[in-house]
Order: structure tokens, then C-alpha cells, then sequence
């Protein structure tokens, strides 16, 4: 297992930077020039992927360090645009490990897929019927997958809930809970909705109308959790306790107003996302079930828990649906994706879930940590003055020059930029 503390890191070239990770995961020749070249993604492959395709899209491929799991020091890979995203997470899972890092866990790969049926009269006797031939259905669904029932999965069980009044008439959904194992699923469970189809038009009578996966798995989660003491937590102008309580604060501001939900929930899937994207896995199933799944109470909150123990120290919880593969879709065809599950060294597409709740809880801290303090935008803009120093047209030691002394005025803007630039020049 590779050594996830990545020491000064950030004053080293990306080459070096490259060389370390490629040492740490035991990158082949081949692998490293994945990722020191552009266009890892060949063209023809690309066009193979997606339709109507002209060419193909980077985006910055970051490592964040620091991190232990469940005693396991893992190397995170991120591909993500925003500044301080990575650095967040790297600094926040280095406070946790004075603490023992993240403990992670999780349910087992349950997908579920739904089959509408509209146009019976009895939707409750439908149901029963449906409940009654529960094995043929699910004999019908485990025949169209034989290498998942091979691996240990396949339909596990059937649910079946009944809408009596829409404006569509009655409707009854029945739910195929379906064990994918390390495979996203999306696919496995559409082709078995699609083929149980004529049978369940045969036990109720009805019309079968959708038959699709439901992208808020709420039986498939991934959870983690962390402490830190105050002793951890504190800086040079605050003490941990006080610091504590202000995540507290700012954690619960959360928890009752959707509109800091909305605002805290994105910042924890600023840590998720780029770990979706990085291994080629569907961020947008992952996004849609995250929000349908902070508002099952009935009203938006926050994903995560924050807590003081008793013995005063901080202690955050995630839980939250985690659709991902190791196996299909991008996952496997795209060059980087799995480069990416080899430099975090998961086995199973339960542990890559459970490394993505960790890198979401740890950005959250993050966050938190930033707005109880100095302001979210004190550290955030320092690291964002490289861009505006891009944009104003600086390049290579123009634009550390330019990015220090616009942090240093605490002046972060493109004008500002510009004319630090011409000075630059003029010397």
C-alpha cells in the first residue's frame, strides 16, 4: 500500500510530481505517459463512447494525499476545474489522521429497477398478485444474466408499491432489488425490467408502461466518519474549541435552511465528483440520488452529520447512496479511468464508493472549518489567482509571481492581474 502523505507536494513540478505517484503505484512506462501527455483518450475511442463526437475534453487530473481508511493510506485521484478542491481535501484528511483518519463502511451493490404498470382497476389485488409469483418473476429476471449469477448476484427480491389516485389512474411500480456486484448496474437492471415485462402484464392485467433503473439507490450506501479533537483543530488565531463550535454553527445553519443545504451538500459533492469523473463512473446518477436522498424526510438537509462527543471532540458522519462501478461503461474503456481505480488501489466497487463519501466528508470539513474561521474565500482566492493570472495572460513563473502578490494584497482580480503583469514585464 502506497504512502498517501505526499510531503511538499505542491512545490514540486508536475513531472516530479508524476514521478512520485508512479513510484508509490509502480506506474508502468505506458501508464506514466498516460498521464504526462495530453489526449489520453484516443479519438476513435472517444467516437466509440459517445455519439457525434469532434474531439474530446481535459479537465486538471489531481492527486489529493493524506488520506487513511479503515487504517489504509489510499491515493486519491480527482479530475475536477475548481481550485482548493484538492488541497481542501489533502489538508483536511491530514488533520484526520492525527485522529486515526476516516472509518468507512457500507451496504451491499443494490440496484433497484422499477416497472410501471397503469390500467388495472384492483391495484391492490395487482400487488398481491405480483407478490404472489414473486420466484417466477425473479426466475424470468436471473435468466437474462448468467455471468452476474456467476459472480454471486442477480434479482434478489421484488417490491411492489401502489399509486391508487394519479391523474393517470391507478398505477402500480414493482421494484426488482437486484445485486449487481461491481458493476454500476444501470444496464443489468433495465434489460431485466424489460424482460419480466410480459409477465407482469399477464399476472395484473394492466399495461406496462416504463420499465428503467431508479437512480436513488437507497439500498446501496456507503458511510464514513471521522474525529478530531480540538487539540487537531486549532490554529494560530483560534483555539480548537472554539473552532469546534463554529463548524457546529455552521453545520446546523445547514441542517435547517435548504438554502444552505443546497450550498453545504454541493460543497461535500465537490469532493465526490471528482473522484466519480476520475474513475469514468456516472457522476449524474451519484448527483441525483445524493439530492433525492437529502430530502427523504420530506424537506432538503444536509447529507452529512456534524458532532461534539463527550469528551469535546468534533465527530462527522456521511451516509449516502453510492452507485459506482469498477466494471462497464467508461469505467473500462477509458484509458484513465482505470489508471485512476489503480492509483487508489480498490478492489471492489464497495471500497471505491466508500473513498468517495470519505473525500466528500473531508471537503465538507473543509468548508466548514473555512466559514467558522477566516471566510471561505480567504484560502479559496489564494489558490484561484493562478487562474486569473492565466487569464490575464501570465505563463510559467510569470504566473506564481503574479498569483503570490495578488494573495499577499489579498487583491485577487483580473485587472489587478493585468497590471501586475505590464510591471513584471517592464522590469
Amino acid at each position: 500500500m502506497a504512502d498517501s502523505r505526499l510531503p511538499n507536494f505542491r512545490a514540486l513540478t508536475p513531472a516530479q510530481r508524476l514521478d512520485h505517484i508512479a513510484e508509490a503505484v509502480a506506474l508502468t512506462v505506458d501508464e506514466k505517459a498516460l498521464l504526462s501527455q495530453p489526449g489520453a483518450l484516443p479519438l476513435a475511442r472517444a467516437d466509440g463512447m459517445i455519439e457525434n463526437v469532434v474531439g474530446t475534453f481535459e479537465l486538471p487530473f489531481g492527486v489529493a494525499g493524506n488520506f487513511q481508511i479503515n487504517g489504509q493510506d489510499v491515493l486519491v485521484p480527482m479530475a475536477v476545474e475548481e481550485p482548493s478542491i484538492v488541497a481542501a481535501a489533502s489538508f483536511m484528511a491530514k488533520l484526520a489522521r492525527e485522529g486515526g483518519g476516516f472509518e468507512t463502511s457500507s451496504t451491499g451493490p443494490l440496484m433497484r429497477a422499477q416497472v410501471q404498470v397503469l390500467g388495472v382497476t384492483d391495484p391492490y389485488g395487482a400487488r398481491i398478485a405480483l407478490l404472489k409469483h414473486r420466484e417466477e418473476i425473479l426466475s424470468v429476471a436471473n435468466s437474462r444474466d448468467k455471468v452476474l449469477i456467476g459472480l454471486g448476484g442477480g434479482c434478489r427480491d421484488i417490491e411492489v408499491h401502489v399509486f391508487p389516485d394519479t391523474p393517470r389512474g391507478a398505477m402500480v411500480v414493482m421494484h426488482l432489488i437486484v445485486d449487481v456486484r461491481d458493476a454500476m448496474g444501470a444496464n443489468t437492471v433495465n434489460t431485466m425490467a424489460e424482460s419480466v415485462s410480459p409477465l407482469v402484464e399477464k399476472l395484473t392485467g394492466g399495461q406496462v408502461r416504463l420499465r428503467i433503473l431508479s437512480n436513488l439507490a437507497d439500498l446501496r450506501l456507503a458511510r464514513a466518519r471521522v474525529r478530531l479533537t480540538p487539540e487537531t483543530l486549532k490554529t494560530k488565531e483560534r483555539s480548537g474549541e472554539e473552532i469546534v463550535e463554529g463548524v457546529l454553527d455552521a453545520y446546523t445553519f445547514a441542517a435547517v435552511d435548504p438554502y444552505r443545504a443546497a450550498t453545504h451538500n454541493k460543497g461535500i459533492m465537490n469532493g465526490i465528483d471528482p473522484v466519480i469523473v476520475a474513475t469514468g463512473n456516472d457522476w449524474r446518477a451519484v448527483e441525483a440520488g445524493a439530492h433525492a436522498w437529502a430530502c427523504r424526510s420530506g424537506r432538503y438537509t444536509s447529507l452529512t452529520t456534524w458532532e461534539k462527543d463527550t469528551a469535546g471532540a468534533l465527530v462527522g458522519t456521511i451516509e449516502m447512496p453510492m452507485p459506482v462501478g469498477l466494471v462497464g461503461g467508461a469505467t473500462k474503456t477509458h484509458p484513465l479511468a482505470q489508471l485512476s481505480l489503480k492509483i487508489m488501489g480498490v478492489k471492489t466497487a464497495q471500497e471505491l464508493g466508500e473513498v468517495a463519501v470519505a473525500v466528500g466528508l473531508a471537503q465538507n470539513l473543509g468548508a466548514l472549518r473555512a466559514l467558522a474561521t477566516e471566510g471561505i474565500q480567504r484560502g479559496h482566492m489564494a489558490l484561484h489567482a493562478r487562474n486569473i493570472a492565466l487569464v490575464a495572460g501570465a505563463t510559467g513563473e510569470e504566473i506564481d509571481a503574479i498569483a503570490k502578490q495578488m494573495a499577499a494584497e489579498h487583491d485577487v482580480r483580473t485587472d489587478r492581474a493585468v497590471a501586475l503583469l505590464e510591471a513584471l514585464r517592464k522590469k
